[in-house]
């Protein structure tokens, strides 16, 4: 993974991780990468400092305090990124729909067996007792907000 910091086309700052640059560059290209402040989608990398890898001898860092988050989005730009994750996720991924847990603990069994995995994601949606076996059986998910179909 790679850490980008990136500016939109309104000046606000933020980093994003990437599988390599070409990921980055294709999803900037695709508009899927936008500001969280905004929800601008005319986003390039800015300047910023390498990462530098260190030797497990090396003396440890002096600690710092955390910086406290700034504020966040608006309820606009946030109702923004959350319709534009939907339509990400509805364009990019099949919804199972009630079969969500039975079909990720499939593809989790087929990982595990070394098998190739469909290109495409799931999405859909489970009962708290089936989210509670994928917990048991180690299938990682994630839960998103989800805004009404009218909403998106």
């Amino acid at each position: 993974m790679i850490r980008y910091q990136l500016r939109c086309g309104h000046g606000h700052g933020f980093e994003g991780w990437f599988r390599d640059g070409a990921a980055f560059e294709e999803q900037a290209r695709r508009a899927l990468v936008i500001c969280p402040e905004c929800g601008d989608a005319s986003v390039e990398k800015a300047l910023m400092a390498p990462a530098i890898a260190r030797r497990a001898e090396a003396a440890p860092v002096a600690e710092t305090q955390p910086q406290s988050p700034g504020p966040g989005p608006g309820p606009e730009a946030m109702l923004t990124l959350l319709r534009r994750l939907r339509r990400t996720v509805e364009a990019q991924c099949e919804n199972v729909g009630e079969r969500f847990a039975e079909e990720a603990l499939r593809r989790h069994t087929l990982q595990e067996q070394g098998e190739t995995l469909p290109e495409r994601g799931i999405y859909g949606t489970m009962t708290m007792t089936q989210r509670e076996r994928l917990e048991d059986e180690g299938v990682e998910y994630a839960t998103l907000p989800w805004v009404r179909s009218a909403d998106a």
